[in-house]
């Protein structure tokens, strides 16, 4: 027996799979596999500011009016937006001991991702299907 690990976990404990917080390794992977796909959107996202920024506002408008570009733009916002949550839950969950203020710790972070995910893409859309271009100076 020399090499056994004793499992301080219950039977159901170990068919089930689950740890300490209950979901099991989703969250995990979630934070793995945003982290990979934030690769290279941020290196698009610093390719893309160094082309627009020497244009300025005007530059920005006709970089977003392209359906590829502002696709990457929604995509990374989603992206982040969904590590965040991940990385904010796994803290939120580790460090606030009573159920009842990690309960609404967790609402909170979740409804602040959503409302960010939700005005970022609505702002790049609004951008990117606009009909007319901008005048200098607004």
């Amino acid at each position: 027996m020399a090499g056994h690990i004793p499992s301080y976990r219950t039977p159901l404990g170990r068919a089930r799979g689950l740890g300490a917080a209950h979901h099991g390794v989703s969250g995990f992977i979630t934070e793995r596999a945003t982290s990979v796909a934030l690769v290279p959107l941020c290196l698009w996202a610093v390719w893309a500011v160094i082309a627009v920024a020497p244009g300025g506002y005007e530059s920005a408008f006709v970089f977003l009016h392209n359906p590829v570009q502002a696709t990457l733009a929604v995509l990374l916002l989603i992206v982040s937006v969904v590590h965040m949550h991940a990385g904010m839950r796994v803290i939120l969950e580790d460090y606030i001991q009573n159920p009842l203020a990690r309960t609404g710790a967790l609402l909170a972070s979740a409804g602040l991702c959503l409302f960010i995910a939700t005005a970022g893409a609505i702002s790049i859309l609004k951008v990117a299907f606009a009909v007319i271009a901008p005048s200098v100076g607004v």
